[in-house]
This record gives C-alpha cells, structure tokens and sequence, in this order.
C-alpha cells in the first residue's frame, strides 16, 4: 500500500503548490505525486485531474501530443480555483518512454498512436487510475470535480467511493503534428473532444 513519503511546498510559475510524494518504500525514486494548490477549500468538492507522466511532452514540449499543455492549463486552473494534480508516474499509457520511442518510430511509418503500440504486442492504454483514487482517499477527498476529457478516468472516480460531483473539460487545439493523435483518442478511446 502507498504512503505518504516526502511533501514541501513548491513554488511555481503558475502559484504555489504542496507537492507529496507517494510509493510503497521510501526509496522510491518515481514516486506518485499530489500537487496541492494552495487556495484549495477542502469544505467543498474539490477541483481534481489524473494525470499521466509524459516527458516528451512536459519537458521536451513535443508537439506530437497536447499532454505539455494540459497539465500547464491544469497547474493554472487549480490555482485560480483550488484543486489537485494527482500525478502518475504512466509514461506513455504505462508502457514508458523506450517503448514510447518504439512506438513513434512505428507513426513515423504511417501507425497510428494505438495502432503503433499494439504492433509492439502492448495494449492501447495499460494505465491504471486506482492509485489515483487511493491517493484521494488518503487526502480525504471524498468529493471531485474532475478535468478531464477521459471516459476511463470518469468511470474509475464512478465506481469507487469517491462522489463525482461534475466533470470539467480541459481541451487543447490541436496543431497540425497531434491532430490525428487527438482523432484517435476521439475514435478509439472515446475522449470528450471537440473536432
């Protein structure tokens, strides 16, 4: 079971935030995160997203998918409005970033995003949102307004204990490298995007 391991504020360019870090042992060197806004209200639902690491996106500002731009737009909601990044550590639906790399070599050839990772013998999407509702049962979050765009991640807070008070979209436009991974996101996955 996941603890709580290490927390400190960190101030960010988008507002001050706690960051707590969360594994099974301490010596976890790619824990899960909550980053905690500080103008949260715990009285009332709370703003929250799952989100899944992606460092192609988030430090190298890839324009291949949007995922960069989410958790900016994220980080930036949660501050004017209090809220919770639970951040987990799934490179690339959990197949991590070698295989990742695999994959967009295979979307270089003509595969699409699922296509790709299916020829590797991987599944689409291997991500697993319960340690998301773990770490939200640890904070006492028991009731969420959740961004997403996600039918996955709506139906893991709906079937757990955690009360669904609404959804909020969090929509980025595509650009002309990601807009047919956002078409197969629509398609395959069924994500809540506009065309």
């Amino acid at each position: 079971m996941i603890k709580i391991q290490a927390e400190a504020n960190v101030p960010t360019e988008h507002g001050n935030f706690r960051m707590i870090a969360f594994s099974e042992d301490e010596n976890d060197w790619m824990p899960h995160l909550a980053i905690v806004s500080e103008t949260t209200d715990f009285s009332k639902p709370v703003n929250v997203r799952f989100h899944s690491e992606c460092i192609t996106g988030e430090v190298f500002h890839s324009k291949k998918c949007e995922c960069g731009q989410q958790l900016d737009s994220a980080m930036k909601f949660m501050h004017e409005n209090g809220g919770v990044i639970i951040y987990l550590r799934q490179e690339g639906r959990n197949i991590g970033i070698i295989n990742k790399l695999k994959a967009y070599s295979l979307q270089e050839k003509g595969l699409d995003t699922v296509q790709a990772n299916l020829k590797l013998g991987l599944p689409a999407d291997d991500r697993n949102f319960g340690i998301a509702i773990e770490i939200l049962n640890q904070l006492n979050i028991k009731d969420v307004n959740l961004l997403t765009n996600n039918p996955e991640k709506v139906k893991f807070v709906e079937e757990s204990n955690i009360h669904l008070n609404s959804r909020i979209p969090l929509q980025i436009p595509a650009n002309d490298i990601s807009r047919g991974y956002l078409q197969t996101k629509k398609t395959f996955f069924g994500h809540f995007l506009d065309d």
